[in-house]
């Protein structure tokens, strides 16, 4: 799965956190705050989706049938350049190539011409919901019991996390065959 450069927005805010750990004080919301993003993170590995709308880029190979990011959903392509010899990178204007996003989030931006061009950098920005109100509820409760096992677990006790998480985020997943670029 594609990484953002910029981290994302987290799904559940700090007193929701610090709440179901039934932390009262705030002298630990380092720790917390680290175990929501570790979280957030298992979440967005598990589902194959970005939760919160950020922006990303890849490099990746330019091919004649076009390229296809990694990260999903796919809400916008902000911008293309190809990628020449020398590290020389030209910029693309929107006539310079096309992008199709499908309804499963998946985006394939094909070029007019890339020339010389090996490879291609992609910009774009990509996730299921603006902010952490529009992430579903099962996503959230999710991530604060899949939260609450690594707290519970820091002793390394090594118990599997509970299956009502796969649960919660099962109808969210998204596989793919292949890498599809």
């Amino acid at each position: 799965m594609a990484e953002s450069a910029i981290p994302g927005e987290a799904p559940v805010s700090l007193n929701e956190a610090r709440n179901w750990l039934r932390m009262g004080t705030t002298i630990d919301d380092a720790v917390v705050a680290g175990l929501v993003r570790a979280a957030t993170g298992i979440c967005e590995a598990f589902i194959g989706q970005w939760l919160i709308v950020r922006a990303g880029e890849e490099i990746l190979p330019c091919r004649a049938e076009g390229v296809q990011p990694g990260a999903r959903p796919i809400v916008a392509i902000e911008g293309v350049a190809l990628m020449l010899a020398g590290d020389e990178e030209v910029a693309l204007d929107s006539a310079g190539y096309g992008v199709a996003i499908g309804r499963d989030g998946t985006a394939r931006v094909t070029i007019s011409d890339p020339g010389a061009a090996d490879s291609v950098r992609v910009s774009y920005r990509a996730g299921l919901a603006e902010g952490a109100n529009g992430v579903p509820e099962a996503i959230r409760q999710g991530i604060l019991r899949m939260m609450q096992h690594l707290h519970d677990a820091r002793d390394g006790s090594g118990a599997a996390p509970p299956a009502a998480i796969a649960a919660l985020w099962q109808p969210w997943r998204r596989l793919t065959l292949g890498s599809g670029r």
